[in-house]
């Protein structure tokens, strides 16, 4: 997994597989948000950049609900529902999410999501560590206990 470093102002440098991933491009606007703890960047795109797509009323309505569902899902993982397949389809064909991310949207996906929050509130996984010092302190406190 690429590092960063934050600079004394506060800067960081988005390692170049992640940058080249997302296909960014220099001056490139990023939503910062605080999620669970983590830091997400998500790319904002601009009009200019992404030709607008033609959706029928209907695809328009399904739009509605995916970025309602999405929104959902981004801010409250456990009470949230996943995108229908059509959802998915019309979401990426709009640009909303990535085509080859559609499955992670979908209920089914979503479902092992919420399952998976859940163990981690409920205490029966372990955090997840910044390196392998905390992962090896974690395991020897958890070896005591036994």
């Amino acid at each position: 997994m690429p590092t960063t470093r934050v600079n004394p102002k506060h800067q960081i440098t988005i390692p170049k597989p992640v940058f080249d991933a997302v296909r960014l491009e220099v001056g490139d606007i990023l939503d910062a948000r605080v999620r669970n703890g983590k830091i997400v960047l998500t790319p904002q795109r601009l009009a200019d950049k992404i030709p607008a797509v033609k959706l029928t009323p209907a695809e328009q309505k399904i739009l509605t609900r995916a970025k309602a569902k999405i929104d959902q899902i981004n801010n409250d993982i456990l009470h949230s529902k996943g995108l229908t397949l059509k959802e998915t389809e019309i979401a990426a064909k709009a640009g909303l999410i990535a085509e080859d991310q559609r499955y992670f949207w979908t209920e089914e996906w979503q479902k092992g999501e919420r399952a998976s929050e859940r163990a981690v509130r409920n205490g029966e996984v372990s955090p997840a560590f910044d390196n392998v010092d905390e992962a090896l302190a974690y395991l020897h406190r958890e070896a005591a206990k036994i």
